[in-house]
């Protein structure tokens, strides 16, 4: 449970020039979700209220996260960490809270566990409480100092780092993790300066002002803890991507599911699937997806936001996104399920049939290198290979009404809007424009004439 009187600050302004990328760091992906959700989460399950500093990207930050858009505050000019709190606090000020948190948006893995200690260390009395940890290449990140007796003096940045001025690098770094006393920091906050390399505002600058204010200032240090850092570049997210899938999948295994292949198995930090489901990688299950018992996804498979029932069945080298596979349905292999689609049960899709907003009833089947675009088929339809329901004409979406138990014969277009009745016939080859009655035949194409001595000369 969150605890009470705690707000978080996610900074989430920073361009991210390592990144080599246009669009904001914070919405780099891991898994299918931005490093941005990963922190939002966390800071939720700690804190009461979430605030997120924006500044480069913001619209397109707002879009992709519209659920965090009340909390956001603007940094219109990017002056350092330092600065974003402070054009936060106003709101941290107004929130009543006791207790501010302060997260970076780039740091994905970062889990509840590690800021419930943070935040414990505070509530028993530390004004401002920061996680460290030891790095054998601290790299880029801040160095944490500390006195003759152990106790911490402060952080400096690594551009700034000067061993003849700071002493032997230790390797101890700043995680960007701290847990703040509202009142106690309100003193100092606003004593930042931007003396240094960068002429920006050093939140880890709070350390040396809290010390010599003689603030409560204490480090927990935990270490190798690589999963507390930020991101910085491609290499980085890519190593932090393979070891969030790696602790998914172990879990998924210690629950009972079965995975064939496990180290190429991709799956999101939303998919929940039940024990006894089985999974053959290379595969990936993305977004809110869920899979249930009893349920299979065949190798080379994409599926987001897609759902698989007990006894579904996913053949292999297909993509499902925002579709259902109801109860004993079967899918693939090289099926194409797009958003709308319902396999309803035991209705079969196979080979090369693409759907779209369409629903294929209980027992149906198509079978062979089929659209299904803005469609209903009835149970136990059968759609013949190569047809087509033909829903757009050019300006509008159409519907197609297929009966119960009609019969579609091969390579056929459905003109919609269109209906087929139940028990209808539709002859291999036709363009349908009008109505098929039930139980009629419907055949819509010329009359095959053969012409004699125009075939083949020998």
């Amino acid at each position: 449970m969150p605890y009470d009187n705690t707000i978080a600050v996610i900074l989430a302004a920073g361009k991210g020039t390592r990144m080599h990328s246009d669009k904001p760091k914070v919405l780099q992906t891991l898994l299918g979700e931005s490093m941005l959700f990963y922190v939002a989460v966390a800071a939720s399950a700690v804190a009461s209220r979430v605030l997120t500093v924006v500044g480069h990207g913001a619209e397109l930050v707002r879009k992709e996260h519209p659920g965090l858009a009340e909390g956001f505050v603007l940094q219109t000019e990017q002056k350092g960490t330092g600065h974003a709190l402070q054009v936060a606090w106003e709101q941290v000020r107004q929130s009543g809270a006791t207790h501010c948190l302060v997260l970076n948006g780039d740091a994905p893995l970062v889990k509840p566990e590690h800021l419930e200690e943070l935040v414990a260390t505070a509530r028993e009395g530390a004004d401002i409480a920061f996680l460290t940890t030891v790095l054998p290449d601290p790299g880029a990140f801040g160095r944490v100092l500390r006195g003759s007796d152990g106790n911490v003096t402060g952080i400096i940045e690594a551009k700034d780092f000067d061993p003849t001025q700071h002493g032997e690098d230790t390797g101890e770094v700043n995680t960007g993790l701290f847990c703040l006393s509202t009142a106690a920091v309100e003193a100092v906050l606003f004593s930042l300066t931007s003396a240094n390399r960068a002429g920006e505002y050093y939140i880890t600058d709070l350390v040396e002002l809290g010390v010599n204010e003689d603030l409560n200032v204490h480090a927990l240090k935990r270490d190798g803890a690589l999963d507390l850092l930020g991101i910085n570049s491609p290499q980085e997210l890519a190593q932090a991507e393979d070891r969030l899938r790696a602790s998914i999948v172990g879990d998924l295994l210690a629950t009972g599911v079965l995975i064939h292949q496990a180290e190429s198995v991709v799956v999101g930090p939303r998919v929940a699937i039940e024990p006894g489901a089985e999974l053959t990688g290379p595969c990936r299950i993305l977004k809110a997806s869920s899979v249930a018992r009893g349920a299979k996804v065949g190798a080379f498979c994409s599926v987001t936001d897609s759902r698989l029932e007990p006894g579904s069945e996913l053949c292999e080298f297909c993509h499902l996104e925002g579709a259902r596979l109801a109860p004993g349905s079967v899918a693939g292999p090289y099926a194409r399920l797009r958003p709308g689609a319902d396999v309803q049960e035991n209705a079969r899709v196979g080979n090369f049939v693409e759907m779209k907003q369409a629903t294929l009833g209980p027992g149906a089947k198509a079978s062979h290198l089929s659209y299904l675009g803005d469609a209903s088929v009835g149970a136990g339809a059968n759609i013949g290979a190569g047809t087509i329901t033909c829903n757009y004409d050019g300006t509008n979406k159409h519907h197609t009404d297929i009966g119960a138990h009609a019969f579609i014969g091969s390579n056929t277009a459905l003109v919609a809007p269109v209906r087929i009745g139940e028990n209808a016939v539709v002859g291999a080859g036709s363009v349908i424009t009008k109505d098929v009655p039930d139980r009629a035949l419907g055949v819509a194409r010329a009359r095959q004439s053969n012409l004699e001595g125009r075939g083949k000369k020998s």
